[in-house]
């Protein structure tokens, strides 16, 4: 299978801070960014969904906080951040506006993909607003960061976003057109790997120490970002960002790599929701809203008999049918108590008794497994 980004349904873009920031003005650099933003309406016009997991907010501001020195403390980081942000921010609104399109911005941590609860918070805000046809601008919420923070350490959250809405290609833009057997920089034998089916030891070995400058993502951080992504089932590529347009560029068929999803890594994250969660409710449903979910449909409230246990949003619960039989493990969109308020209702009618909106779905399909057919 070969894969391109005007082939993708969902696809995920990360751009490292050596491709947005000017060296020498510490700016962006907006004419490389016009280029991108070209790049993002042409995949839109043809029906591509994208989100961009942007770098750059720290080298933004350097220069202007007069934060020169080569190592910053972690408050001075997130000082950086704070100011910086800002800037990558309005670079990219203005660059997509002009071509008509909308970028809104969301600060994530790797803990927000890892909780279930902020989870489900992110995921469902990412489809909402691909739904209203705005480009999610991502980066790293580096101004409250209670660790270290690192440059390029995006590649990891890209992936990490990448897993959460499932999108089925991710590309990282940096300064190499992919992976090599040995540094090319280094070692002129370097042999191009244009695909990689599996991400053995060998492969794991080819990563590098972070190159100097503003990036320190380097090589071992796109492996560690390519095995999140591949067993999620989301093929991944390191292609070649600093050309004038570097998506177009892949498309025409520019040398890149790409690592190929793993077989069955839609399904991984299903196994983990049907065996590695306890659950800590129930759900019983009527005998048509088992056929639907039979048929791919999600648990909507109105199919709802009866809600056991106490659990939150985000919590795994049985579904049972009226005889008691376990017919599905899935993440409730709701808590216990909300659930009880809509249980047997219809979707529109969730506003008026929870006294807000939520989700129509009391489980999305996503987050349904069904492990046995209704009696």
């Amino acid at each position: 299978m070969s894969f391109s980004p005007a082939t993708a349904r969902l696809l995920v873009v990360k751009i490292g801070s050596a491709l947005i920031v000017d060296p020498l003005s510490a700016a962006p650099r907006h004419e490389w960014l016009a280029g991108v933003c070209a790049d993002i309406a042409l995949l839109r016009a043809q029906g591509v969904q994208v989100i961009v997991v942007s770098s750059g907010a720290i080298a933004l501001a350097r220069r202007s906080l007069n934060l020169t020195q080569a190592k910053l403390r972690l408050e001075e980081k997130q000082a950086a951040a704070s100011v910086g942000q800002i800037r990558l921010a309005q670079a990219w609104s203005e660059a997509l506006s002009a071509h008509g399109l909308t970028a809104a911005q969301l600060l994530l941590t790797l803990e927000d993909t890892e909780d279930r609860r902020r989870y489900l918070n992110a995921r469902a805000t990412l489809r909402t607003l691909l739904a209203m046809g705005c480009i999610p601008v991502i980066n790293e919420n580096d101004a409250v960061a209670t660790g270290e923070i690192r440059f390029g350490d995006n590649d990891r959250l890209a992936a990490r976003v990448a897993a959460m809405v499932e999108a089925d290609q991710l590309v990282l833009l940096s300064d190499i057109d992919g992976l090599y057997t040995a540094d090319p920089k280094r070692d002129p034998t370097a042999a191009h790997l244009p695909v990689i089916a599996t991400l053995s030891a060998e492969i794991d070995a080819m990563g590098g120490e972070p190159p100097p400058g503003f990036s320190s993502g380097g090589m071992r951080t796109k492996l560690i970002a390519a095995r999140i992504a591949t067993e999620a089932g989301c093929a991944m590529a390191i292609a070649l960002g600093n050309v004038a347009r570097p998506l177009s560029a892949m498309i025409e068929g520019a040398r890149c790599s790409w690592f190929l999803p793993a077989a069955g890594g839609r399904s991984a994250r299903k196994n983990w929701i049907a065996g590695s969660l306890a659950a800590l409710g129930t759900l019983t449903i009527d005998e048509g809203a088992a056929k639907a979910l039979w048929k791919g449909s999600s648990l909507l409230p109105a199919g709802v008999h009866a809600v056991a246990g106490m659990f939150e949003r985000g919590d795994a619960v049985d579904i049972c049918d009226q005889a008691g039989l376990r017919i599905g493990r899935g993440l409730s969109a709701y808590s216990a108590d909300e659930s009880r308020i809509i249980a047997g209702h219809k979707s529109e009618d969730i506003e008026t008794l929870l006294g807000w909106r939520g989700r129509d779905e009391m489980i999305h399909r996503d987050d349904l497994v069904l492990l046995a057919a209704p009696g």
